[in-house]
């Protein structure tokens, strides 16, 4: 029998949720796995084991599952495998490493904002030109929507499940948890305000660490693009790195060089 892993207490939160959703809705996991069918028997096993609702699977044999990604309809693909969470996003599927431990009953999600949930396109003017240039272009732009992001879609999915309940009965609660401050927060509001999302929680931390605040939110996972992010956050909350953007480009060539 398998042991759970990092993922476990958060599957175990998801499937919750269709006790609360009944026939208004249903959250579907899906085993994609590098394994052999045969030598995927196990996992089967293993889910019977821990009673987990999920049917569906496939077993790759060896090769990489993130093509199987789109044909299922997938809004979030999880896997320890670097390179096939870098393909699925690439595909358009939000992707991401996976996180670790879990707490209460409420399942509650922490993106960052930029190359996340939101283009990088404003990233690139702060790694260009640094934080003058950045606030200077974002307050110009203010009522211009940024463009989506590898999680919009993910964020779309979790609203239409949130929209099934009263905001202070929801099995869900999401928080934008960014490093921008004023005044490029503005352009951020406007943005969410134009994709007709509702984020229960935004803060703006002016550059503040991450850590703390993920802490005070009690959240079961946390995304950001930035590595160094990740790693702080990873010693508080579990935390889900997403490959994307271009301050993964950077490190990815220095990685290379």
């Amino acid at each position: 029998m398998l042991e759970p892993s990092v993922a476990f207490p958060m599957a175990k939160k998801l499937l919750a949720l269709n006790e609360r959703l009944g026939e208004r809705g249903q959250v579907d996991l899906i085993l994609l796995s590098r394994n052999s069918s045969d030598t995927g028997l196990r996992g089967f096993n293993s889910i019977r084991h821990y009673e987990l609702d999920i049917t569906r699977a496939a077993f790759i044999g060896g090769c990489s599952p993130y093509s199987y990604v789109s044909a299922f309809g997938t809004h979030l693909f999880l896997s320890a495998d670097l390179n096939d969470v870098r393909k699925a996003l690439a595909a358009g599927c939000a992707a991401a490493t996976p996180p670790g431990d879990e707490a209460a009953q409420q399942l509650r999600i922490a993106f960052d904002g930029d190359a996340v949930l939101f283009s990088d396109e404003a990233e690139q003017v702060y790694r260009q030109h640094r934080l003058e240039t950045f606030n200077t272009t974002e307050s110009a732009a203010a009522h211009k929507p940024l463009r989506e992001g590898p999680f919009k879609d993910f964020l779309v999915a979790l609203h239409e499940i949130q929209r099934l309940f009263p905001a202070d009965e929801s099995p869900l609660r999401t928080a934008l948890i960014t490093a921008r401050g004023a005044p490029s927060h503005e352009r951020i509001i406007r943005t969410l305000r134009a994709w007709g999302i509702r984020i229960d929680e935004s803060l703006f931390l002016g550059g503040l660490d991450k850590g703390p605040f993920l802490k005070a939110f009690d959240a079961d996972i946390f995304f950001d693009d930035q590595r160094a992010h990740c790693d702080s956050a990873s010693a508080l909350v579990a935390t889900g790195h997403v490959p994307y953007g271009i301050t993964n480009e950077y490190r990815g060539y220095l990685e290379q060089s």
